[in-house]
C-alpha cells in the first residue's frame, strides 16, 4: 500500500470512525459496558426521541470500545479488492491482496499471503516472514521504558476518541427512520445529517459536515451492525492537501463472532480524490473478513512459526 494511498484510507476511516460513534476507544472500562436492557426504551420502540437516540449512540460508543479491545485477542483473514478506474466509472485495473492477520504481543499486524488470489512466490513469502519476525524481535526486546511510552501514546489515542464521540454528537441532527434486518437480526435505522450551526473543536472536525449517512444499531446488543457514510461535497483535507469530491462513499457491515463480539464483516469504499499536483484518481476498495479464530492471550511467541501456530 503507497504512502498516498495509506493517506486516502487513513482520511475515510477517520471519518468512518467518527460516523462510528467513536469506534477504536469511545469510553469505559469493557467490564463495565452496559448491556442493551439497561437502555431507558424498550428494543421494540418504533419511536425515540433525541435524548433517546443520544444514550442509544453512546452506548454503542461504549461497546465498541469492548469489541476494539477483543479484537486484539483474534486472527483472520483479510482480503482487498482494488479497482482503480477511469473517468467515466470503467475499471482500469484491478489489484487483489490477501492478508493473514496476526496477534503479536497483543498488537494486530497484517502478512501478505496471496496476491491475485495466488500465494507468494518463495522470496515474497520469505520477506513476509523476515518482516514479522523483525516486529516480533521488537517487541520481545522491548524495554520497561519503551513499553510505557507505547502504553501512554494508546491511552492518548482512547482520550482522543472519547473526544470525538462529543464532537460527533454535535456535529449531527440523528432521526430515527425505522427499523431493518441486518444479517437476520433486527436493527434500529438512524439517519445523521449535518447540524446548521456546528462549530468544530477538534483539527479536521471541520470537514464532518462534508458528510452524511446512516447507521444500523443492532437492537438485541446495541452494536453498530452497518454504516452508509457519503460526501456531500468536494473539499480539501490535510497534509497531503487531498482534494476529495462529492459522491466518495463508504460502507460498513458487522458481524456477531463466538457470541461474544461485533467484528467487521465487509468493507467498500468508493472515492475520488486529487493529491497536490498529482492527477486525480478513482478508487473502488472491497474488504471482506473471514476465518475469526480466538489467540490464546497467555502464549508466548519468539518466532513465525510460533505465531502461525496459535491458529
Amino acid at each position: 500500500m503507497t504512502i498516498r494511498r495509506e493517506a486516502v484510507l487513513l482520511f475515510i476511516l477517520s471519518v468512518a470512525s467518527a460516523f462510528a460513534f467513536g469506534q477504536d476507544g469511545a469510553s469505559a472500562d469493557s467490564k463495565s459496558v452496559p448491556a442493551a436492557t439497561s437502555l431507558s426504551f424498550p428494543s421494540t420502540a418504533t419511536t425515540l426521541t433525541q435524548e433517546q437516540i443520544k444514550e442509544l449512540i453512546q452506548k454503542v460508543a461504549d461497546n465498541d470500545d469492548k469489541n476494539d479491545k477483543m479484537q486484539r485477542d483474534y486472527t483472520y483473514i483479510e482480503r482487498e479488492v482494488e479497482h482503480k478506474l477511469d473517468g467515466k466509472g470503467s475499471t482500469k485495473s484491478t489489484e487483489i491482496k490477501t492478508y493473514d492477520i496476526l496477534e503479536i504481543y497483543g498488537e494486530q499486524v497484517e502478512k501478505l499471503i496471496e496476491k491475485d488470489d495466488k500465494p507468494l512466490s518463495p522470496k515474497e513469502a520469505a520477506k513476509e516472514d523476515e518482516k514479522i519476525q523483525k516486529i516480533i524481535d521488537k517487541r520481545k526486546n522491548e524495554t520497561e521504558k519503551e513499553r510505557e511510552k507505547r502504553s501512554k501514546a494508546e491511552e492518548k489515542d482512547r482520550e482522543d476518541s472519547r473526544k470525538w464521540v462529543q464532537e460527533v454528537s454535535d456535529a449531527y441532527n440523528f432521526q430515527l427512520v425505522g427499523t431493518e434486518p441486518v444479517g437476520g437480526r433486527e436493527a434500529w435505522v438512524i439517519a445523521a445529517e449535518p447540524r446548521p450551526g456546528f462549530v468544530p473543536h477538534l483539527k479536521y472536525a471541520n470537514f464532518l459536515p462534508k458528510f452524511h449517512g446512516r447507521v444500523w444499531i443492532d437492537k438485541a446488543d446495541v452494536e453498530l451492525s452497518r454504516m452508509d457514510v457519503e460526501c456531500l461535497d468536494t473539499f480539501s483535507w490535510g497534509l497531503f492537501l487531498a482534494r476529495f469530491h462529492k459522491g466518495s462513499r463508504f460502507t460498513l457491515e458487522q458481524t456477531r463472532v463466538n457470541d461474544e463480539v461485533w467484528l467487521p464483516l465487509h468493507l467498500d469504499l468508493r472515492i475520488g480524490v486529487r493529491l497536490a499536483l498529482v492527477k486525480g484518481f478513482n478508487i473502488e476498495d472491497e474488504q471482506t473478513f473471514r476465518d475469526y479464530k480466538k489467540f490464546r492471550t497467555d502464549a508466548k511467541i519468539t518466532s513465525v512459526g510460533e505465531v502461525q501456530e496459535q491458529k
